[in-house]
């Protein structure tokens, strides 16, 4: 998932209808009675987060930014799954136990900026690292192994305008234009890997095989 820092949470505009009555009114959330069955040892708090989990794949009105990542993954033969997770799960971990998986399973999509000879500082060649999530990136190894001159955070309007996404959502693909995407082989250790679905709150599974093919990404070590 996701992002520049992965980040999962529900649009403003509430577009997609929350599943039963995790979110009713009156009632605590869902994510707030699982910490307090964590915190007490109450049995079964996982098999309900992973019925909440099913639950919430199978959406019938659900954003048209993940329609439209939806109808991408379809064309380029993906074979996953998207799930859309609850407005608590904002960091790599908390997506994680979410869905049942090591937090290494879970594939960041960080955009940077690559400055051009001559050009505008703020306006350079966009450069998509798709990370897992069990470290961070040493851009000064990228830097290095790639041979350009720096790697800068985008900013929100730059990662807009290249991917069509907002940071949180920034998906591997489904971009207005291709851009230049690495892959972590550390992925390559999961059997099933989490990615985000061009939307903050959405993530889609894969597998390592199948999203280099999509993407089309080159291998490259970020740590």
């Amino acid at each position: 998932m996701c992002s520049n820092n992965f980040k999962v949470h529900l649009p403003s505009d509430r577009t997609s209808r929350r599943v039963g009555n995790f979110h009713g009114s009156g009632h605590s959330s869902s994510e707030e009675r699982l910490d307090r069955a964590r915190d007490v040892g109450e049995p079964g708090a996982v098999a309900r987060l992973d019925r909440y989990v099913a639950a919430m794949s199978e959406r019938p009105d659900e954003h048209s930014a993940i329609t439209r990542f939806r109808a991408e993954l379809e064309r380029r033969g993906g074979t996953g799954r998207i799930v859309v997770l609850p407005d608590s799960v904002h960091t790599a971990q908390l997506a994680a136990d979410a869905l049942g998986c090591e937090v290494g399973a879970i594939a960041n999509s960080l955009l940077f900026m690559v400055p051009t000879d001559g050009g505008d500082a703020a306006d350079g060649e966009p450069l998509l690292l798709l990370t897992s999530g069990s470290h961070r990136v040493d851009t000064g190894k990228v830097v290095a192994t790639l041979g350009i001159p720096a790697l800068r955070r985008a900013k929100p309007d730059f990662v807009r305008r290249h991917t069509g996404q907002v940071i949180g959502g920034v998906s591997p693909f489904d971009h207005p234009a291709p851009v230049r995407t690495y892959l972590d082989p550390v992925l390559r250790h999961y059997d099933e890997i989490w990615a985000a679905a061009g939307h903050p709150a959405a993530v889609f599974s894969s597998t390592y095989e199948e999203l280099q093919r999509m993407t089309g990404a080159d291998e490259l070590d970020v740590e």
